[in-house]
């Protein structure tokens, strides 16, 4: 019984051969199985998923709106983790996570395209710091919880999600020591 075992665990033997290619075969696909379940760490996860050509469009409208590209960078990471695709429970989409109603008013005909969700949600912070007078932070308080809800409060709504959101990107501009344009925010306390 011994000597069977043997040979059939001897790699020049036919069975061995066999039972050889198959342990290979168990122990690739149990790795691949195993490296697809775990998580790159958090700060290259937008890295992996960042579309080829994304950085242009991030430059492009950035530029054309007076922004860093490191503030259009951390909203986009924020909203959709630069996934070209999301789409949130209430149906804001793209990059930049514009909803049905915002996309129609900037004329964005497909949020899923990346320069056009770019090009409108730039475009769209830029009418939010034109009507709060550059102050960036209650510019990110409308862009995440409406304009209406931070003309309400009077300032950031007492929104959780809100107030992170805008805390997230502007702690991401300082570690980058980067501002949201070529003149210093103002107005950047919660």
């Amino acid at each position: 019984m011994a000597r069977q075992v043997t040979q059939m665990a001897d790699p020049r033997s036919s069975m061995g051969r066999h039972l050889l290619g198959f342990s290979v075969l168990v122990l690739t696909m149990l790795s691949g199985y195993m490296a697809s379940r775990m998580a790159a760490p958090r700060e290259f996860q937008h890295v992996a998923a960042e579309p080829v050509g994304l950085d242009a469009h991030i430059r492009e409208a950035a530029n054309l709106y007076g922004f860093s590209q490191n503030l259009v960078a951390a909203i986009i990471e924020t909203e959709s983790q630069f996934n070209t695709r999301a789409v949130s429970r209430r149906g804001a989409r793209g990059l930049m996570q514009l909803t049905p109603a915002t996309a129609a008013l900037l004329g964005v005909d497909d949020p899923f395209d990346p320069r056009a969700n770019i090009h409108g949600g730039v475009r769209h912070l830029r009418s939010l710091m034109d009507r709060f007078d550059n102050n960036l932070t209650l510019a990110l308080a409308a862009y995440n919880a409406g304009e209406r809800a931070v003309l309400i409060y009077g300032g950031v709504p007492p929104y959780r999600e809100t107030r992170q959101y805008v805390s997230r990107i502007l702690q991401r501009l300082d570690r980058e020591g980067a501002s949201a344009s070529d003149t210093s925010p103002r107005g950047r306390r919660l």
